[in-house]
């Protein structure tokens, strides 16, 4: 046989190309392996752009921390064999003097020889390798140099990009690994003589390695690699359009910015606090859990990826983070950590006011296919979800009307049930119903942000639904004993995180949009509203009815959720009356309303009443009254019941609490209701003002004259009254 037909008898048995085939395979195995190094390239010089930025700014803050650290503290480092009385005689009092100091200086010193010299600088490099460790980092938009301009422009460009770049570079790496020794294997067979002149072993290697080549093609095609790659490394290459469009960005979702930061630098909340005190067992259990991360749009923080990846491993758990830390976003990644696995159906079981913002996180979130099975038409949607799959979502009145998961039925690969707390009755129609798909599901979820260890009771009859094997050996006297010891009492099936635990690499602000559906009263209300052309009277028709206001339920639930982690609240409306609302709807520890009509002297007064109460407490405050001059430093959560005209108004409301002195996360909560004035303002104002607002909002002239830097009152309202007169079809009633 000659060399060519064993050539050919070879392709054959391996099943490779050959020939024109072969060579056009091994082009287009080099242009995806092009692309792969493209983005690994583009995203190091990212990468290398903060580090670069970075860099100064960390100096700066290790140096003002050395600097306040005596240098009698560099004999703790050597256990007190360092003899430091010539250093300190020759001027050197603190830590950093010594740290700035090279060697030859320090030898100058009489009495200073070259062992003490290098003892005391190796001391000074330790405590500051540690200082770096610890360092806290914050980007302060009100007053932006060019160091963090610098910084923030560079962290753009990766946030910009999105999780899709972290999900580019681990294929490009895996590709470059895989594509790099097969195309040099490969290449005999990228032209006829050289596989004609080559060895036979070399021939046969080179069809080995064709045959493997078109195996690793076909499957990054068949994920869309090169496509991602591209897009990918366009994202990369693309800069703000200016520092100013940066900064806007950085204010919107600063909490990606933050994450991305910590990463970059190295700097994480202490792991046990972030695994919030589990037993190592346990938590080495959950560490093993690769998550994947497939059918994600969100890049998750540390604790946050712990958090999915324990209700994962543990299966049947509560996640019982402070309220802030995104037990929904942990959700919604175990979610898609299944799907990615093969699943196909899933259950979300939560109150009616919070059911439309799952349905837009997991769309934002995530790639899973979203049904809300609610309303009228909830029978018919819950039929589609268990022929076709997807994420159900329904309510606890709904749950008990659908068919159970018996036998024969689809059950779902993890039923999460968000406000877990309203299930604590075991007597009640909500929990029995929940208790039954609990029976016949694998995986449960339940969500609560109530402090549990001073609810023992309560989170006795919670685990019952999940591991009632457990219940009986949690006693009051563990949360006697303190969070801490509660927690590894309970580690099989609870994880609570703090946000003074988790939130070190954080910005002090993170901004929540509560979206409500109204419900049938509130939507009577506000067509009449809209009938009658009023723009004011539809701003606060979500709080005409009070009885049946979907706004004032969430408004309550995220009151009392606060009351029970000892956070102060204030609560902004433009109307007083709907001040009032709130104030009957709310229990005891109410003050305010802080209004136009109280004397600007006693505002004040009532503040610092609100300030001096030990723990929760909740204050009242019109918008325009509350939003200039006064300082609310002792809240955290921050209410806003409507959008504002003006969002400098918002923003210096929000400053009254968000300020310094303020030593924990500000939550803002703007209750928003779809399909309505609410939604028309958000975007119209979320267009070409924005840029000019953020610009203006930083400048004296908008600190003290709101009106001069905001959109018109008439024409606005105008407009979105219009707008929603031919939208419900109500008639051109002149407003």
């Amino acid at each position: 046989m000659t060399e060519a037909g064993e050539t050919g008898t070879r392709a054959r048995d391996t099943g490779a190309p050959t020939g024109k085939a072969a060579r056009e395979l091994i082009a287009e195995a080099e242009r995806l392996l092009d692309a792969a190094r493209a983005v690994l390239a583009d995203h190091t010089r990212a990468t290398d752009a903060i580090h670069a930025a970075l860099a100064p700014i960390l100096d700066s803050l290790i140096h003002r921390e050395l600097a306040a650290i005596p240098v009698s503290r560099l004999k703790d480092v050597t256990e007190g064999r360092l003899r430091l009385g010539a250093v300190e005689q020759a001027g050197y009092t603190t830590v950093g003097q010594v740290h700035e100091a090279n060697r030859y200086e320090l030898r100058q010193i009489p009495g200073v020889g070259a062992q003490t010299a290098d003892q005391a600088l190796a001391a000074a490099g330790q405590i500051a390798h540690a200082v770096r460790d610890t360092v806290a980092l914050r980007i302060d938009v009100e007053a932006p140099d060019e160091s963090t301009t610098a910084l923030v422009m560079a962290l753009h460009r990766l946030v910009e990009a999105g999780p899709d770049v972290r999900r580019a570079v681990d294929a490009a790496r895996r590709l470059v690994g895989q594509l790099e020794p097969l195309l040099t294997e490969a290449g005999p067979a990228r032209g006829r003589l050289r596989m004609l002149f080559a060895r036979r072993q070399a021939r046969t290697a080179a069809l080995t390695a064709v045959s493997s080549v078109r195996t690793v093609v076909a499957e990054a095609t068949e994920r869309g690699l090169p496509l991602l790659f591209g897009q990918v490394s366009v994202d990369l290459l693309r800069a703000p359009e200016s520092d100013l469009a940066a900064w806007v960005d950085f204010e919107l979702r600063s909490a990606e910015y933050y994450s991305l930061l910590a990463e970059m630098s190295g700097t994480h909340p202490d792991r046990d606090a972030a695994e919030g005190f589990l037993p190592s067992g346990i938590a080495d259990r959950v560490r093993g859990l690769r998550l994947d991360d497939a059918h994600l749009r969100v890049s998750l923080r540390g604790y946050q990826s712990f958090g999915a990846r324990f209700a994962l491993a543990q299966k049947r758990v509560i996640l019982g983070d402070e309220m802030g830390l995104g037990k929904t976003v942990q959700a919604i990644a175990a979610l898609a950590h299944l799907s990615a696995r093969g699943e196909t159906h899933f259950l979300v079981v939560c109150p009616a006011s919070v059911l439309i913002n799952w349905v837009r996180e997991l769309r934002a979130r995530s790639t899973l296919r979203v049904l809300p099975v609610h309303g009228p038409e909830r029978h018919e949607a819950f039929a589609d979800w268990r022929e076709r799959g997807g994420v159900a979502l329904t309510t606890f009145d709904a749950l008990h009307t659908l068919p159970a998961a018996r036998d024969g039925g689809k059950r779902p690969g993890m039923l999460v049930v968000d406000e877990a707390h309203y299930v604590k009755n075991p007597a009640t129609r909500r929990s029995r119903a929940v208790s039954g798909w609990a029976g016949r599901t694998e995986r449960v979820l339940f969500l609560t942000g109530t402090p549990m260890e001073n609810r023992v009771e309560e989170f006795r009859s919670l685990v019952r639904h999940l591991q009632p094997e457990l219940a009986p050996s949690i006693r009051t006297t563990h949360g006697v004993a303190g969070s801490h010891a509660f927690r590894r009492a309970v580690a099989p099936a609870y994880l609570r995180r703090n946000q003074e635990d988790v939130l070190t690499e954080l910005p002090a602000l993170v901004q929540v949009d509560e979206w409500e559906e109204f419900s049938e009263a509130d939507l009577d209300a506000y067509r009449e509203a809209v009938a009658a052309g009023q723009f004011m009277r539809m701003r606060r028709a979500a709080y005409a009815r009070p009885e049946t206001s979907a706004k004032l339920n969430r408004l309550r639930e995220l009151v009392t959720e606060a009351a029970g982690n000892g956070l102060k609240v204030v609560v902004f409306s433009y109307f007083r009356e709907v001040l009032t609302t709130v104030r009957e709807a709310l229990d005891n520890g109410v003050f305010g309303p802080v209004s136009g009509n109280v004397p600007a002297a006693l505002r004040q007064e009532l503040i610092d009443e609100f300030s001096t109460v030990d723990g929760h407490a909740v204050l009242l405050s019109q918008i325009q009254a509350g939003g200039v001059g006064l300082n609310m430093q002792a809240a955290s959560v921050v209410i806003l019941c409507e959008p504002q005209i003006k969002p400098t108004m918002e923003h210096q409301a929000v400053a009254r609490a968000h300020r310094m002195g303020q030593i924990r996360t500000v939550q803002v909560h703007r209750l928003l209701a779809t399909d309505s004035v609410d939604q028309r303002m958000l975007d119209i104002l979320a267009r070409k003002e924005r840029l000019f607002d953020a610009y203006a909002r930083r400048s004296d002239v908008a600190e003290t004259t709101p009106d001069a830097v905001d959109v018109s009152d008439g024409s606005l309202a105008r407009r979105i009254v219009e707008e929603e007169q031919l939208r419900l079809a109500t008639g051109p009633t002149e407003p």
